[in-house]
């Protein structure tokens, strides 16, 4: 008979990577079933006196599980609130304010706007060299880039420097025609690497603008659905916007980026009969450098 999962502490860890609890945010757990029980009592006991006063005689009362009110919510932390409302006007202002990569990363590190930024350990802002002609975008820091503090540097930054390899590029070469740049549409990890909200997206994105107008790419590599589609405000899958190029309006930039969206490395690692496609999309980079392997 297989042993339960939760008599073995090393199983019950390994059952929380899996479900992508691989971090506490607070000291102790928080019972919020208990909070909303201790404030159904009083609630309840109020809507009834006011029920008795309100409802003429003769009508039928509501079902239990109508009249009894809901549960108070906890009201939404600053964070929320401001992605939800001002974050992205908040990102616009700080972003156009910035002049250089220094200024930009100061801006994020200063930004409040969205609540990523009370989870996340660092702010992962880039890799890579900067005078590179091509800058990499994928969507949002994992675990080991969020402990690192740089993007790609986990199994899925392993493939994709291997894919880089295979085409004559490294993110750290010392020739800046061989090299480069790396950067997310966030620069904070969504909790247990889930999908970025559209208003994390939305307070974020104006940073990641400015980030290509202060770099100048002559290209930009898109990874995976969530950064294709933020980017270039679309709406299709990443099986449809792959393998294709893309003309890109940036503002402070003489003319639009040309971008090209391709599949995300850690997908290719969950699919990899997929990588098939990855490449072909790589060869077309390739092609468009004019660079050979």
């Amino acid at each position: 008979m297989p042993e339960p999962q939760y008599s073995n502490p090393i199983r019950l860890l390994q059952w929380y990577a899996e479900a992508g609890i691989d971090e506490a945010i607070e000291d102790q757990p928080i019972d919020r079933y208990a909070i909303a029980a201790r404030a159904r009592p009083s609630a309840a006991a109020t809507g009834a006196d006011q029920g008795r006063q309100s409802v003429p005689a003769g009508s039928r009362p509501l079902p239990a599980a109508l009249a009894q009110p809901r549960p108070a919510v906890a009201p939404a932390s600053p964070g929320v609130a401001a992605s939800s409302f001002d974050g992205a006007a908040d990102a616009r202002r700080r972003a156009a304010s910035a002049d250089s990569l220094d200024a930009l990363r100061t801006a994020l590190a200063a930004f409040d706007g969205c609540a990523l930024k009370q989870t996340a350990m660092n702010l992962v802002f880039a890799d890579g060299n900067p005078a590179a002609p091509i800058m990499f975008i994928g969507e949002a820091p994992g675990r080991d880039e969020d402990r690192q503090g740089l993007p790609f540097v986990g199994r899925s930054g392993k493939l994709l420097d291997s894919m880089l390899a295979a085409i004559g590029l490294d993110r750290h070469a010392e020739k800046p025609e061989q090299a480069v740049y790396i950067a997310n549409i966030l620069p904070w990890r969504p909790p247990g690497d889930r999908t970025p909200t559209a208003a994390e997206i939305a307070a974020c994105l104006p940073f990641i603008e400015r980030h290509i107008a202060l770099v100048k790419p002559r290209h930009v590599v898109l990874l995976g659905g969530t950064a294709a589609k933020s980017l270039l405000n679309r709406s299709e899958g990443i099986m449809r916007l792959r393998g294709r190029w893309y003309e890109h309006p940036v503002e402070g930039l003489d003319k639009p980026v040309s971008c090209l969206a391709t599949l995300h490395p850690a997908f290719l690692l969950r699919s990899p009969k997929e990588k098939r496609s990855a490449w072909r999309d790589f060869l077309e980079l390739k092609s468009k450098l004019g660079t050979s392997v």
